[in-house]
Order: C-alpha cells, then sequence, then structure tokens
C-alpha cells in the first residue's frame, strides 16, 4: 500500500513539473518574440551601428529571413507549448475524475500527448536559440549550435558511469 502512495505521489509531482516547465517555455516564447520584434523595428534604423563584416549580412533581405526563420520557431513552441498545457491539465482532471489512475486507455493517451507536445516544445525553443543569435552573425550561431548538440546529446542519452569516470556507457 505504501508503494503505491508512492507512485502516486511521483506521479503528480511529475505531472506537475512538466506543467509548470510548459508554462514557462510558453511563456518565454512569446515574451522573446515580443521582443525581436521591437528590436527587428529599431534595428533598421541603428543598422550603421553594426556594420562590420563579423556580425555578418545586414541587408533587409537577409534581416528578414533570419527574424521570420526565428519568429516562427519561437511561434511553433508557444503553439506546441500551449496543446501541451491543455492536455495535461485535461489528464489532470480525468485522473482525478475517474478516481483511479489511468484508468482506461483514454487517460492514457492524453497523457502521452501531453507529454510529447511538452518536449517538442522545449525542443523547438532550443533550436530557435542559435536563429535568435543569427542576428549576431555567423560566429554565434556556430558557437550556439555546438553548444546546443552537446547540451541536446546530454539530455537525451543516459550515461551509466562505470568505477572508471572516464568512459560512458550509453544505456538503452
Amino acid at each position: 500500500m505504501k508503494g503505491d502512495a508512492s507512485k502516486a505521489m511521483l506521479t503528480v509531482q511529475s505531472l506537475r513539473n512538466t506543467l509548470m516547465s510548459t508554462i514557462l517555455t510558453a511563456s518565454i516564447t512569446i515574451l522573446i518574440n515580443l521582443g525581436l520584434a521591437a528590436l527587428s523595428n529599431n534595428t533598421y534604423n541603428a543598422s550603421h551601428l553594426l556594420s562590420s563584416g563579423f556580425f555578418g549580412s545586414k541587408s533587409d533581405k537577409t534581416f528578414l529571413l533570419k527574424y521570420g526563420s526565428t519568429s516562427i520557431c519561437l511561434v511553433m513552441s508557444f503553439m506546441f507549448s500551449s496543446m501541451a498545457i491543455g492536455f495535461l491539465i485535461d489528464a489532470n482532471f480525468l485522473m482525478n475524475a475517474y478516481g483511479e489512475f489511468l484508468s482506461g486507455g483514454y487517460t492514457h493517451t492524453i497523457l502521452e500527448r501531453g507529454f510529447t507536445l511538452a518536449l517538442v516544445g522545449s525542443r523547438v525553443l532550443c533550436v530557435a536559440v542559435p536563429l535568435m543569435l543569427w542576428m549576431l552573425g555567423p560566429v554565434a550561431v556556430l558557437m550556439a549550435s555546438l553548444v546546443l548538440v552537446f547540451v541536446l546529446h546530454e539530455l537525451d542519452f543516459v550515461c551509466k558511469f562505470p568505477h572508471k569516470h572516464n568512459q560512458c556507457i550509453i544505456a538503452k
């Protein structure tokens, strides 16, 4: 009986933590998108300040491509995060309404969709970071992309460390 209570507590905490991080992701994406819109509006007036070759091309078409691709990724992240919030709230309601954890396949499906959409929303936000830095130039994109690959590898693969902490065996 004690094991069931601890599993239920773990489930509720996991659901709550995912819901909070998804709400944070959705809020961050909208704020960054609005900030980029204001920045791009003012950048046309101050484009002579960043005329160095280090910052890359600052033509109108290139800047529109940079802002547009970043904005599309941020809006997609917001959309996925918003849908995840809806699915997770529905799953929470269904779990509490039935009185049993995952009574039926429908509640399980709704919970899976919520977690999947939350994961996709956070990954699209991670991809938008190098695109945002693309506005500063090609060097920033390269560095951010390399860091992003390392961070996503650490998030997606679980390592089992042997006694010698110099090798990582990827767990399956």
